[in-house]
Order: C-alpha cells, then sequence, then structure tokens
C-alpha cells in the first residue's frame, strides 16, 4: 500500500502530462501532423549546435574517471561554479562567487532543494496565481503550507494588497516566476520595488526572515526589448534558481543552478544546508558532463526569433477569432481567457478538433487555459482553422 501522500498525490497527477500522454495517443491515432498539441513547455527549438561542441569537446578533453565520478562537492564542479557566477556579475552587475552557487539537477531540482533547505512542517510558501501548479507539491514534500494570492486577471502582476494581508509570521518563503508560466507576464521593476518594501516591513514586524525565490527557467524569453529585473538587486533575502531547459533547450538533461547571496539571512548555513539537500534528496550532484557543457555555453545568445514568430501568428490569429487574453512578454505560453466559465469542458470542447491545451485550475486561475507554443511553426498555422471551428461553437 502506497502512503496517504502518494495516493493525493496520484489522484491529482498533473494535468499537463496527462494532456501530453493523450496527444501521443492521438497522434498515432490520427497522425502527428494532424494533432495540435499544446500542452508540455518541450521547446521545439533543437539546442545550439555549440551545445553538442562542447560534449564532443568535454568527452576528448576530460579525464572521463574524474568526469563521470562523484563532484568533490554535492555543490558541482568548482570551476563551473566559478564561470556562472562570473558571468552573472558581468551580466547583472553582482559580486558572487563560486561560494554562492550550488549546481542543481534543473529548476525543479533547485527549487526542493532550497525549500527542504528551508522549510519546518507548517510553514508557509507563498505563490501569485496563476502559478506552476507543481509548487504545490513541492512545498508539500516538506509539509509547508501553500498560500494563494488570488490573480489579477487585468494585468497579471501580483495582488500586492493582498499579499501584505496574508503574510503571516508562519510566512518562510515567497516564490516569482518572471517571465511567467503560464501567462508570459514579466513582473515589472515596480511590482518588484513594492515586492521587496511589503517583505521588508513584515519581516520587521514579525522578527522573522522571509525568502524570496525567484524561478527563472524563462529568464532569456523575454521579448520585444523588456527587460527581467534581476531580484537579488532589490531585496536581500532571494535566492534564485536557473534552468538551462528553456535558454538551451536541455530539459531532458536537468541541468541549472542555485544562487545564494552572501547577503542573504543566515547565508553560510542555508549554502551548507543546499549542499545537504542535494545529496540526501538523491541527486547526489547535478549532472556532471552537463556541468561541463553549460560552462562552455555561458556566452550562448538564445535565438529567440522562432518563438517570436510563433507568438505573433497564434496571438493575431486568436485575437481575430475572438478569443481574449494578453499579449505574453516572455516565456512561450499564451494564457487565453476561456469562452465559458468551465475551462475544463472547453479544453475538452479542443479535443474534439484534436486541440490539447491545459485548464487554468491547474495553475489556480479558472476560467482560463495555458497554450504552450514552443512548437513548429506549421502547427501554429495549421491548427488556426481549427481554433476557428472552436470559436463557431462559443458565437
Amino acid at each position: 500500500m502506497i502512503s496517504k501522500k502518494m495516493e493525493n498525490m496520484v489522484a491529482n497527477s498533473s494535468a499537463i502530462r496527462a494532456m501530453f500522454e493523450e496527444g501521443n495517443r492521438l497522434a498515432q491515432q490520427y497522425g502527428a501532423e494532424n494533432v495540435y498539441d499544446f500542452s508540455l513547455g518541450n521547446p521545439n527549438v533543437p539546442a545550439p549546435e555549440s551545445v553538442k561542441k562542447a560534449i564532443m569537446d568535454v568527452l576528448d578533453e576530460e579525464d572521463p574517471v574524474v568526469l563521470h565520478g562523484y563532484t568533490n562537492s554535492n555543490a558541482g564542479y568548482e570551476d563551473v561554479r566559478n564561470a556562472v557566477a562570473q558571468s552573472l556579475n558581468e551580466r547583472f552587475g553582482t559580486a558572487f562567487s563560486a561560494h554562492n552557487i550550488t549546481m542543481t539537477v534543473g529548476a525543479a531540482g533547485g527549487l526542493n532543494v532550497i525549500l527542504k533547505s528551508l522549510l519546518n512542517p507548517g510553514d508557509e510558501v507563498v505563490v501569485f496565481a496563476p502559478y506552476f501548479g507543481e509548487y504545490r507539491s513541492y512545498t508539500d514534500n516538506y509539509d509547508g503550507v501553500l498560500v494563494e494570492i488570488s490573480p489579477d486577471t487585468e494585468t497579471f502582476q501580483p495582488k500586492l494588497d493582498e499579499f501584505e494581508a496574508k503574510i503571516t509570521p508562519r510566512t518562510k518563503a515567497v516564490i516569482v516566476n518572471t517571465p511567467n508560466n503560464p501567462t508570459g507576464v514579466v513582473y515589472s521593476e515596480e511590482t518588484i520595488r513594492k515586492m521587496a518594501a511589503v517583505m521588508e516591513a513584515k519581516q520587521k514586524e514579525y522578527g522573522t526572515d522571509i525568502y524570496l525565490i525567484s524561478d527563472e527557467p524563462y529568464r532569456e524569453l523575454a521579448y520585444d526589448g523588456v527587460d527581467v529585473p534581476y531580484l537579488t538587486k532589490y531585496y536581500a533575502n532571494t535566492v534564485v534558481g536557473y534552468s538551462y531547459s528553456k535558454s538551451l533547450s536541455l530539459p531532458g538533461e536537468r541541468i541549472g543552478y542555485l544562487v545564494i547571496p552572501d547577503e542573504a539571512a543566515d547565508s553560510e548555513n542555508l549554502i551548507a544546508a543546499a549542499n545537504v539537500a542535494t545529496r540526501i534528496l538523491g541527486f547526489v550532484n547535478a549532472p556532471t558532463l552537463q556541468q561541463k557543457v553549460v560552462k562552455a555555453c555561458l556566452n550562448e545568445k538564445t535565438d529567440i526569433s522562432f518563438y517570436n514568430r510563433n507568438r505573433e501568428t497564434l496571438y493575431n490569429g486568436l485575437k481575430e477569432l475572438g478569443f481574449e487574453c494578453i499579449k505574453p512578454e516572455g516565456a512561450f505560453y499564451l494564457f487565453v481567457k476561456s469562452p465559458v466559465a468551465d475551462e475544463k469542458a472547453f479544453c475538452a470542447a479542443a479535443k474534439k478538433y484534436n486541440i490539447l491545451i491545459v485548464p487554468g485550475s491547474s495553475f489556480g486561475c479558472p476560467g482560463y487555459v495555458r497554450i504552450a507554443y514552443c512548437v513548429s511553426y506549421e502547427t501554429i498555422v495549421n491548427s488556426l482553422p481549427k481554433f476557428g471551428q472552436l470559436a463557431e461553437e462559443y458565437k
């Protein structure tokens, strides 16, 4: 008999994954070209050629016994961590060293490491709806309590008045994700400054430490020159989780890092805890080959033109069909208002046209659906007539 906690998790397993698996089934039945699967944020853009070259170079140049062995530190190779730190310093005017970097098994592994390091049972983790649904499970993994801030469906910027009202003496962490999954919204510098001021005031009021966890897998995917603020510059108790899954199209390689600044409260112990958590959660250390590969590709520029073409084509096409959505500033998702209150019924209707989209309730925001446009351009173009047929059902 499995555990009670896992019984609940199995029963509420990811709707995104379920839709993705449904897409595979439909592709076998109707042909992949006739299925419009917008369910999973799985980049369709191939990894840059420099990644392939780096893999070959690392395999040729590194001692295989060392390369394929455990790292000396659970935090990862020191030369890789130093290179990551220096890259961040050059880009954002920070002052990190290898000491501040923990290489992680993607952003998901990093978030679990930092939450394991911070949470006592009953500690609260604040999230802003809509949010990546796995935050619920990550928080529950360590017996934390997820506190949701309701969505502002006009702008999808965080509701800071509700945020201030819901912070309590049990608040231990706040997770932000910008550019945001599922909306594509980038939180403005004004929003970040106000958010930081609220947390500073609440720390003083309660005599506690509140950590801001910035989940940043989409940092490089920002359009039209929009600036994505680097949050350690606005709030001392910030921890950054990053992944190369989207920027280098390496979701299956599971490689990323945590940044824990010296300015963060109890930083020495927190860094030590993160390194121990990496080991005891079973990661041991981040994949060694991929650590060396991303070190060689730190200066690789992400070509977002592919995603931008998809964004423009899908956004304009859906608007012309009468659907309501805000134009995303980053990431590769459209968050579209369902024409009926029950967005799950709308998703079911879309399946009749082999269109697979994810209900907004999976992100704490019912009444909307997420469309992941990290697919081929042909899928975007060919899906629009099907979306047109779907729209006709609701006129």
